[in-house]
């Protein structure tokens, strides 16, 4: 598969599995993250790989934060909700949290959050280029304070996401290509 095949085809996958990159494959991925496009070159940045215990680990913090934030909910609706954040972390056997690492610079912290975001693409083609399988998610736990501190997140950095990486366990259904033509204006 060329790069542009890859690019044209790839999309995310929900169902993952052992085994997770190690090793060399890891180093692959993390080095893509590194290369991506980046004013300044100021690498505002951070990459948490979490495997093992680690999900486990972070499945108490998701509850955590999810006791926090619920306080208020009656218990039932509350142990629901407990036992399905509980389960988030183990979807994949890694997941890598790509964070920003802002630096005071005349490039606006915007630009600097669009690169983080561009490492995490970038890890998300690699991963998929060596034959896993990834998906890129956010929702609430981005945001919780509870949760980026327990990460070593600073509250005036960003989760700009968690990457899902594993072994896919069944071929994916190939989604149809989206068509591009009412997302473009040509200037000539």
């Amino acid at each position: 598969m060329n790069a542009i095949e890859m690019l044209l085809h790839r999309q995310s996958t929900q169902m993952l599995c052992h085994p997770a990159p190690k090793d060399n494959d890891l180093d692959a991925i993390l080095s893509a993250g590194m290369r991506a496009p980046d004013h300044g070159a100021l690498k505002p940045w951070h990459f948490t790989v979490i495997t093992g215990q680690g999900l486990q680990r972070l499945s108490e913090v998701f509850v955590q934060a999810t006791h926090e934030e619920l306080a208020d909910e009656d218990e039932e609706k509350l142990a629901l909700k407990i036992e399905k954040v509980s389960k988030k972390p183990f979807r994949a056997p890694m997941i890598i949290v790509i964070s920003t690492k802002f630096v005071e610079h005349k490039v606006p912290k915007q630009e600097q959050l669009v690169t983080a975001g561009c490492c995490a693409h970038a890890m998300q083609m690699a991963a998929y280029s060596l034959g896993y399988g990834a998906m890129w998610r956010t929702g609430g736990f981005a945001y919780n304070p509870t949760v980026k501190k327990a990460l070593g997140i600073s509250n005036d950095n960003e989760i700009v996401g968690y990457l899902y990486i594993g072994s896919p366990t069944k071929e994916a259904v190939v989604k149809p290509a989206k068509p591009y033509e009412e997302f473009v204006t040509y200037w000539d």
